[in-house]
């Protein structure tokens, strides 16, 4: 599972933020919603790899936060407050926030937990570094765009009575679509790191071939597809072949 803790930057010399924090990530999908932890840090379990890129979006473009995201285990029955919570995700999250606040130009977030977390940070990252330098006349156009809808950047330039063609720049100024391309792989990394297992479009998963698969000369094995491993530069061998035991498992849900 998922935690995310969320720490103000500079709160010696500021307002307590943490209040507008909450508002903000109101409308994101949670087992625990946010809610202060202890003095100006909010922590939360966000229901899903996706919620938890939301948030940790959302927390870039507003500005002034350190956030940390740590996957692992929750223990059980799940919190009612994530104050009450324990688990190896929630110490995760406190080295992640204690991390991101290390992390100089770059975006101010890390993410710690099995393998997986450091992939799902790099591109994390990369996206945050365009997401944080956005102008205000850019979000101005990008918040009335829909993802992947034909037509939204006509309807955009209608409703704020500008060109077209000054949305379609303000768009690839700001790599949105690149953006929205890329939100998937960073929820997809963070479920990998979750599970062991990456779920295919179709709703299956290939898992991580086992180690034992190496052959002799050490050559790695890669999955291909659900069902399917392949050895680098070689054809695709089925799950479950003779002597290489099982390099692909049934998926779990993302929840």
């Amino acid at each position: 599972m998922f935690v995310l803790t969320i720490d103000q930057a500079g709160s010696q010399h500021d307002v307590d933020r943490v209040p507008d924090l909450l508002e903000l990530l109101h409308g994101v999908d949670m087992v625990t919603p946010f809610e202060r932890s202890v003095g100006d840090e909010a922590q939360g379990i966000p229901a899903s790899a996706e919620a938890a890129v939301e948030a940790a979006l959302l927390c870039l473009r507003q500005g002034g936060w350190y956030v940390g995201l740590g996957i692992g285990d929750i223990e059980r029955p799940l919190p009612a407050s994530p104050r009450e919570g324990r688990g190896s995700a929630f110490v995760a999250a406190r080295a992640a926030v204690e991390r991101a606040k290390k992390t100089g130009d770059r975006a101010p977030l890390a993410v710690e937990g099995p393998p997986g977390a450091a992939e799902a940070e790099g591109v994390l990252t990369l996206i945050g570094r365009h997401v944080m330098h956005r102008s205000r006349a850019e979000w101005r156009i990008l918040d009335r765009l829909e993802p992947g809808k034909w037509g939204s950047q006509t309807a955009a330039a209608r409703e704020l009575g500008i060109a077209p063609q000054s949305v379609s720049k303000a768009v690839a100024r700001s790599a949105w679509t690149e953006e929205w391309a890329a939100r998937p792989a960073a929820a997809l990394l963070l479920r990998w790191a979750d599970t062991g297992q990456i779920a295919d479009p179709g709703g299956t998963a290939a898992k991580a071939c086992p180690a034992d698969t190496a052959d002799a000369a050490g050559a790695a094995c890669t999955v291909r597809g659900p069902g399917e491993a392949t050895r680098d530069g070689g054809r695709p061998e089925p799950a479950g072949s003779a002597g290489r035991g099982p390099a692909a498992g049934a998926s779990r849900g993302d929840r």
